[in-house]
């Protein structure tokens, strides 16, 4: 074939900023009773144009698989002659370290409990399905914190069989990064929420990197999944600079578990960020999360200073 007509095919339809915000007229949706300040982590800057041109368009299509995925709710029970409640939808959220998940799945939240129909949405991060820092000694694993093996993934893979069993209560263990540690004391309790936002860096990954019968993965449990991507450039930035806030903020609390970095010098602390970003951040990301990225129904690329600047969607 001649090569002037070769074309080259993807399994997703690609967006810049300006065609993505474009794609449908929405209706009005009332940003500005959205405190931005209360969704947005540390270092993570959320602008109402970011939430308006980004995030709105995102919500509207997450609607329309919402309707469809109601609509077979209705229609199978029809089949059946049968009348049940509906099962939560999980929305899936994977991404590196420091690219923005947990901002991505907190205004996810807040914009999807406030569309029409006012579902009730919850939101968990896989963090608290870490084995606790007792245990990853144990195992000699403590600095693999984040890698698939230092997951509870049958604690995890039994909590969202259940979500999708249709049970009522269902409780999730909770992490605190202040300790750097699972809280064992507390748990979440999720209610049969309407739909459910899972948040953590591993939840595509379908291997634990090592020989296992386990044929059941966490993304099974998944109707939609986004992965949260940028450049390993911004991600070391962003790092730096997240670690450098943080040495003037939660660093300082004497019960923090990174404490005694709160009076190291900038550039000891830069030299000690840079160590553990490129032997377990950069290193977790290259083997086991970035891989994991074109398994996504959808990609969020972002470029400076947090902003999206395109979109893939999966074709279907």
């Amino acid at each position: 074939m001649n090569k002037l007509y070769e074309v080259t095919y993807s399994p997703f339809r690609a967006f810049t900023r300006e065609e993505w915000r474009k794609l449908e007229d929405h209706p009005m949706f009332p940003i500005s009773e959205i405190d931005l300040t209360k969704l947005q982590a540390l270092n993570e800057p959320l602008t109402p144009a970011e939430v308006e041109e980004i995030y709105i368009p995102l919500i509207r299509l997450l609607q329309i698989h919402l309707t469809h995925y109601r609509n077979l709710h209705n229609e199978r029970d029809q089949f059946f002659d049968n009348t049940s409640k509906p099962i939560p939808y999980i929305i899936g959220i994977a991404g590196s370290v420091a690219v923005g998940k947990s901002t991505t799945a907190r205004l996810l939240q807040k914009l999807l409990s406030m569309t029409p129909e006012k579902p009730k949405v919850e939101l968990i991060t896989t963090d608290g399905f870490l084995y606790p820092n007792e245990e990853l000694e144990r195992r000699g694993i403590l600095n693999k914190k984040g890698f698939p093996e230092s997951y509870d993934a049958k604690q995890l893979l039994s909590f969202l069989s259940g979500v999708k069993s249709g049970r009522e209560t269902l409780e999730a263990p909770l992490y605190s990064h202040l300790y750097y540690d699972v809280i064992k004391e507390k748990v979440q309790t999720i209610d049969r929420p309407d739909i459910l936002i899972v948040e953590g860096i591993n939840v595509l990954q379908v291997t634990t990197g090592k020989k296992t019968r386990r044929r059941v993965f966490v993304s099974d449990f998944f109707d939609f999944s986004i992965y949260v991507d940028a450049s390993e450039r911004d991600l070391r930035e962003w790092y730096l600079e997240r670690f450098k806030k943080l040495q003037q903020t939660a660093f300082r609390d004497p019960d923090s578990y990174f404490h005694q970095y709160a009076s190291y010098p900038e550039k000891e602390l830069l030299k000690f960020a840079n160590k553990v970003w490129d032997e377990i951040n950069l290193l977790n990301l290259q083997q086991n999360i970035l891989p994991t990225r074109f398994r996504a129904d959808l990609i969020l690329e972002k470029g400076e200073c947090h902003f999206v600047r395109g979109v893939r969607i999966r074709k279907i």
